[in-house]
């Protein structure tokens, strides 16, 4: 018998800039773009994180969507305006080598299926001058949505997939970049009643489009980057999800992880379901869609209305919420990644992201320590569930010795 030795393998901590996104104010960074990456850099020193997913976006005078019909202002920390070319890549590389903080990926977060098709290839182009900017940074990953064409029934969108997508995907591969799709269902992004406008929102819409992948030679370029609390947006957990991708062969789909946490009012699920406010939003006004943008975030309320979204530290520890999804259990999360998914732990990223409504302060005193507390918390958790998995999976189990009780079990009702 051969006893392995304790060895825990840590995931790689960070945190998306759009937890501040006026870290630079816009009259120094709009003139001066890659200033606020070096600020942001400087920042995540401070915070803690080991490493950023850098947050793009079009820029809010060139987006279709008003900024006062988002939920979350825009973070356009890398801005492509201007190309982003080898000057440009050098001094944001020279700013990652002085402060030590490495890039995990970067993400561009937004509807790749338009139903405009005018408007869907201003957003492609600007995909691909990310997929460009990422390969000049040297980093093997772009994070985002696929979304949905709302003329579409998601059957259809299979095909506009296929059509319109991936050809993305071929020009990712063509650079060695994966695309990794963040599962938002993204229900307040039109003031329809659609609530899945994002179609990669669950296991079996990602093994579909995977399938379609695999048929054009881009399967190893699509990958999803879990964040749980569209999870128990949804009514589902975790481990449940994990074990599932296992038992159909696709434990190997995530990639990486945001951190971000879901607490379910219990109030607005038993008025509403968990399809959200259907009614007398505020987005339509006697019976026309609104013509006053701000009216649009209304719409958010198919969300907004059954839950919060979490900051990883800030929700009480509640054990009942946990065995009922209505918040993430972050030690089983991290446990279950290990457990079930094909995943090489050690280069594996854990993003924070922070959409806690209450703490999205744009006041870098009064947020600082807000982060710092939630990355040390991420990073502890990890580190906890790390020192379990080792113990129980690699120790005892190398000696024979069974690890004690049962714990939490997919599919359990």
């Amino acid at each position: 018998m051969s006893t392995r030795a304790f060895d825990p393998k840590f995931m790689k901590v960070g945190i998306l800039t759009a937890a501040y996104q006026e870290l630079t104010p816009r009259e120094v960074r709009d003139p001066d773009p890659d200033r606020a990456i070096e600020d942001w850099l400087e920042f995540a020193r401070e915070i803690g994180a080991s490493y950023i997913q850098l947050a793009s976006a079009l820029h809010p005078t060139e987006s279709d969507v008003p900024a006062e019909a988002m939920l979350d202002p825009v973070a356009n920390t890398l801005d492509l305006r201007a190309p982003f070319d080898k000057t440009r890549a050098t001094r944001v590389r020279a700013a990652l080598t002085a402060t030590g903080i490495g890039l995990s990926d970067i993400g561009y977060f937004d509807n790749l299926l338009h139903h405009d098709r005018a408007v869907r290839q201003k957003k492609h182009d600007f995909m691909m001058r990310m997929f460009d900017a990422a390969a000049l940074l040297g980093v093997d990953a772009v994070c985002g949505f696929v979304g949905r064409n709302q003329e579409r029934s998601m059957d259809q969108n299979l095909l506009d997939f296929e059509e319109h997508f991936i050809p993305l995907l071929e020009a990712a591969r063509a650079r060695g970049i994966t695309y990794r799709v963040e599962q938002c269902p993204m229900p307040g992004w039109t003031t329809g009643d659609n609530f899945h406008n994002n179609i990669a929102y669950t296991p079996g819409t990602w093994i579909a489009l995977h399938r379609i992948c695999e048929k054009h030679g881009v399967g190893d370029n699509f990958r999803i980057h879990y964040d749980p609390s569209h999870a128990i947006l949804m009514g589902q957990d975790t481990r449940s999800i994990f074990q599932y991708l296992k038992d159909e062969g696709y434990g190997f789909l995530i990639g990486g992880f945001h951190v971000k946490g879901q607490v379910i009012d219990a109030r607005g699920v038993s008025a509403w379901g968990y399809g959200g406010q259907t009614v007398e939003r505020g987005d339509w006004i006697n019976g026309q869609r609104s013509a006053n943008p701000a009216d649009h975030l209304n719409a958010w309320k198919k969300q907004v209305i059954l839950c919060e979204h979490e900051l990883p530290g800030t929700a009480r520890h509640d054990p009942l919420a946990y065995l009922q999804n209505r918040t993430v259990d972050w030690l089983d999360h991290q446990l279950a990644a290990r457990e079930l998914l094909s995943l090489d732990v050690a280069n594996t990223h854990l993003v924070v992201e922070h959409e806690y409504p209450k703490a999205r302060i744009q006041d870098r005193a009064r947020l600082t320590p807000i982060l710092q507390g939630s990355v040390a918390f991420v990073r502890h958790i990890d580190r906890a569930a790390a020192a379990m998995f080792a113990l129980q999976h690699e120790v005892l189990s190398s000696q024979g010795i069974p690890a004690q009780g049962i714990g939490r079990q997919a599919f359990r009702s």
